[in-house]
């Protein structure tokens, strides 16, 4: 069901890559709702995923972009106004990345090139987005942007890795520059902690399924969906959330507030029970 939410308003979704995207969920609530929006991803995501079928769905323009590369993210901001005929509303940072997981790097044996990258795609790049936009003044007085972070950023996730680094990074980030740009510019910066999904990133992390699982059985609600998140996202982005700003907002069905579910000791239980169990 639509609310019509965002009607009028224009903005910038980054990461959408194929339908397991919340990018991507996000990008088609934000028509739904009443949004006009454009996409942007690298080249190479252009290419080898399916964004074009999600543009022509959504009438979006797509402006590729290295998001740690400034020159290219200045473009898609200058695209976008260009194409708007005016500035945005609000954007989305659905990016992350880690080839110390991809390649099952232990924490305690980092290749440093590849943390120094992890740092830079999942975190410093949106730092370099909101530099860009506020040196173009790219934002309407209380625009909204959001980003996408996970409570590995708070806690300990075996084989999360150097992505935690990154996500406490990415919060911190939503917190320096919200208080600038809510200053200066009544515009609002927040975070959504979002359960794990199986994204083509969170299918990366071994024992995602697992870890699904277990935080599935720990949340009263049981895990948020990717379109669930987009939902939450949109009311972020709408004008019902105009004093909310640098928050780091859990959307994970309560996890983030629990200690011990019944269900999830009922599994340990029986592992323990089982410890000395034939086969």
């Amino acid at each position: 069901m639509a609310y019509n939410l965002l009607a009028g308003k224009k903005g910038i979704i980054f990461g959408a890559l194929n339908e397991q995207s919340i990018a991507w969920k996000v990008a088609e609530r934000c028509i739904e709702e009443g949004a006009k929006i454009t996409l942007s991803n690298t080249a190479l995501a252009y290419r080898m995923g399916e964004i074009k079928k999600l543009a022509e769905k959504c009438n979006a323009p797509f402006f590729p972009a290295d998001a740690t590369n400034v020159a290219e993210l200045e473009q898609v901001f200058r695209s976008s106004m260009e194409y708007f005929g005016g500035k945005i509303d609000f954007f989305l940072h659905s990016i992350g990345m880690s080839m110390n997981v991809r390649k099952s790097r232990r924490y305690d044996d980092l290749d440093y090139d590849y943390y120094l990258k992890t740092i830079d795609i999942s975190a410093i790049s949106f730092h370099k987005m909101l530099q860009v936009a506020r040196k173009l003044d790219a934002i309407n007085e209380w625009g909204s942007v959001v980003a996408l972070t996970y409570i590995a950023a708070q806690r300990t996730f075996y084989r999360y890795n150097d992505m935690a680094e990154a996500k406490a990074a990415l919060e911190s980030i939503a917190r320096s520059f919200g208080y600038i740009y809510g200053r200066d510019k009544k515009i609002r910066i927040n975070t959504i902690s979002q359960s794990p999904t199986m994204t083509t990133a969170g299918s990366g992390v071994k024992g995602m399924q697992n870890l699904m699982d277990f935080s599935d059985r720990m949340s009263p609600l049981g895990n948020a969906t990717a379109d669930e998140c987009a939902d939450y996202c949109i009311t972020l982005f709408s004008d019902l959330t105009r004093k909310v700003t640098m928050q780091n907002l859990y959307h994970d069905g309560g996890f983030s507030s629990m200690g011990m579910s019944l269900r999830a000791m009922e599994i340990i239980n029986k592992g323990y029970d089982c410890q000395n169990c034939e086969d």
